[in-house]
């Protein structure tokens, strides 16, 4: 009897690890991006845009800009957009780019590689992820205003208040995905909020793999896989290496996870197994 339940449970833990989630490195640029914090997939062209601060995350010095490069890691141009202050996260709606700008949203002509509108939005202080909707709406947090603002029709207005922290939001149909410092949140459509999870260390960038299941980044160093059902695992921890693992982008057909690594200027790939 003792036999039969150490072969049963040694079973059930093969089946256990084989469920689990991994990350497999596939590249790593050399340190040639200017502080970069957000990626962004292009499924359409198969590139990557990538959003980078120059000196640091609230400088407002005109140096900060858009890169673009090839969703295997080579630069197309990291000077493809420029004259920005601190961009941060990155969202795609059509032929036009919406940028996280500290106190205004930039908006792309794609096709031109130009700037063609500036929101600003007031009373904000540190603008930092962007999602767009399939009906075209924009959502923006501040996270050190505690605050989610919408525009609709190029007009902001208040969202959301009071959420500690708030960086990650992801558009999904009519709900909306926030991370609230260590809160996974979603939000539907009447502004009910339910939490999905809590993660051990306050959340950046967020990404659906599919099955409900998401990908969670930590700035700090850290990569999540969070399930529908709420549970939580480490897929990387690069805390000691002090390489920063900021607003993921995603490649759903491949399974690839870009991550920008903020102080290291670099963008790594890492296949999702």
């Amino acid at each position: 009897m003792k036999k039969y339940l150490f072969l049963t449970s040694m079973v059930f833990l093969s089946i256990s690890l084989k469920a689990q989630h991994h990350l497999l490195k596939i590249w790593e640029t050399d340190s040639v991006v200017n502080m970069p914090e957000s990626v962004l997939h292009d499924p359409k062209a198969n590139i990557l845009y990538v959003s980078i601060m120059g000196n640091g995350p609230d400088e407002k010095d005109g140096i900060g800009g858009i890169g673009k490069m090839q969703s295997n890691g080579k630069v197309i141009n990291l000077d493809w957009v420029t004259g920005l202050n601190a961009p941060k996260g990155l969202a795609k709606f059509g032929n036009l780019l919406y940028a996280a700008d500290l106190t205004e949203v930039v908006v792309i002509d794609i096709a031109k590689g130009k700037v063609i509108r500036k929101i600003p939005i007031e009373n904000t202080k540190f603008l930092n992820d962007i999602t767009v909707s399939d009906k075209g709406i924009v959502y923006v947090s501040d996270t050190r205003m505690k605050k989610i603002f919408k525009i609709e029709k190029n007009v902001p207005s208040l969202y959301m208040d009071s959420l500690n922290g708030v960086n990650g939001l992801k558009a999904i149909k009519n709900d909306l995905y926030i991370l609230s410092g260590k809160q996974f949140l979603k939000a539907d459509q009447n502004k009910k909020i339910t939490q999905i999870a809590l993660l051990p260390a306050g959340g950046d960038g967020l990404e659906p793999v599919g099955n409900g299941d998401f990908i969670c980044s930590s700035w700090g160093g850290y990569v999540y896989y969070v399930t529908a059902a709420g549970k939580c695992d480490v897929l990387l921890d690069t805390h000691l290496e002090k390489k920063n693992t900021a607003d993921i982008g995603y490649d759903p057909v491949k399974k690839i996870v870009f991550i920008p690594t903020f102080y290291k200027k670099t963008v790594m790939a890492y296949q999702l197994k």
